[in-house]
């Protein structure tokens, strides 16, 4: 690994270290830090610390999990595998089940017109308009049934099962979103029709300079139209518009890698996602 690889992947590790921070408190277990939400919201997840001198042991990977279970949180271990490559044969020897993702940067020269992709129109959502409140479950509820249906092929499930999940959203979620897209920290888009309403979706998270494109998803119904690429090619202009220098995704596989290339993403490692295996 040369200076610059280097430099890309301890970025990238003090990035997955922050995003958190604002969010939960940190656990220290060993080698591994457990971030541990302050009230609702999505449940964070246990990674290797900063500055641990010693890769996470076995039994640092059984007291986080007891941990977690505790806590009643999922159990969840995330780290880049070039950075702490011991941890794989760890995880696997605890009982989890380990999802290696293509871990990929943007090259901003490679970046296309989203118009070019789809001809599907992608909107970032804005904080102050009257609709932001049903975006923001637009967003939760396309997420939800993409997810639910991995890969890129396409099946039945639609608008009409994006609206039968679509959540209620509390007052905290929603000003917790808006505070977020406000200063900088969050983007959200939506791929939307007048007709259908939103058919994909997905979000970025910012510290800094450094920017993650996560959570980018497609109704099963509306794939195979480049709206999955065109969410992404507009979340990470409008990231390099406000001086983001690095830009990255993982992918949920090799598949799917293959829609982000088109977007200019190429593969520089593995992201690493272990849970038990039941759960998988």
């Amino acid at each position: 690994m040369d200076a610059t690889q280097r430099d890309l992947f301890v970025r990238l590790e003090r990035f997955y270290d922050a995003v958190p921070r604002d969010a939960a408190r940190g656990e220290e277990h060993g080698g591994l830090v457990l971030f541990v939400r302050e009230g609702a919201g999505w449940p964070f997840y246990a990674r290797p610390r900063l500055d641990a001198a010693a890769p996470p042991s076995l039994a640092d990977v059984a007291t986080v999990r007891e941990r977690q279970r505790e806590l009643g949180l999922p159990e969840a271990l995330e780290w880049v595998h070039e950075n702490t490559p011991d941890l794989l044969a760890v995880a696997r020897a605890a009982g989890l089940k380990v999802l290696e993702a293509p871990l990929m940067v943007l090259d901003p020269a490679a970046l296309p017109d989203p118009g070019t992709l789809t001809d599907v129109p992608v909107r970032l959502l804005d904080p102050d308009a009257p609709g932001f409140a049903a975006d923001v479950a637009a967003r939760r509820a396309v997420a939800t049934v993409g997810f639910s249906a991995a890969g890129t092929a396409r099946d039945e499930a639609g608008p009409a099962a994006r609206d039968a999940v679509t959540p209620g959203l509390d007052v905290s979620a929603l000003d917790e979103e808006r505070d977020r897209i406000a200063d900088g920290r969050r983007l959200s888009a939506l791929a939307w029709t007048p007709e259908q309403g939103a058919l994909a979706s997905g979000m970025a998270m910012r510290v800094g300079d450094v920017a993650e494109i996560a959570g980018v998803a497609t109704l099963p119904a509306a794939r195979r139209r480049g709206l999955g690429a065109a969410v992404t090619a507009v979340l990470a202009r409008a990231l390099l518009a406000a001086g983001t220098d690095l830009v990255f995704l993982s992918a949920g596989s090799e598949e799917i890698a293959r829609v982000y290339l088109r977007v200019g993403f190429r593969r520089v490692g593995t992201a690493c996602i272990a849970e038990p295996t039941a759960l998988i």
